[in-house]
């Protein structure tokens, strides 16, 4: 598991820590099964209070992405295929819902919105 956490980022740091775990499991670079850090160990690794990385954890879970055993810790969850392509569109329409008001709040075109992405993309 590779976390980059950015403290000058806009977004608050527990997300930052839900968008680059649920980027792994769903890409496959986290396979089923695959134990996530305890709370208190991520947290001290990654110098993050507790509660940042339970909640993140907790969002993680929430989605289904990962899954808690009392007394062992937080897996990632067995998903089929198909149901890693169904979590991924979620995810991708939840943030793709938000960043089309955003982009409508500046006036932009659906055009313009595409001409802008493919120069980034």
């Amino acid at each position: 598991m590779n976390i980059a956490i950015s403290n000058t980022s806009d977004k608050p740091i527990y997300q930052q820590l839900y968008e680059q775990i649920s980027a792994q499991i769903l890409k496959g670079e986290l396979a089923s099964g695959y134990p996530l850090p305890p709370i208190r160990q991520a947290a001290t690794e990654l110098r993050v209070s507790i509660i940042t990385v339970k909640k993140a954890w907790e969002e993680l879970e929430r989605l289904g992405l990962i899954y808690t055993v009392t007394g062992k810790g937080c897996f990632v969850n067995d998903l089929s295929p198909s149901e890693m392509l169904q979590k991924r569109k979620e995810i991708i329409q939840k943030q793709m819902v938000m960043d089309a008001s955003y982009y409508k709040s500046f006036g932009l075109t659906l055009e313009e919105v595409f001409e802008l992405l493919k120069e980034i993309y």
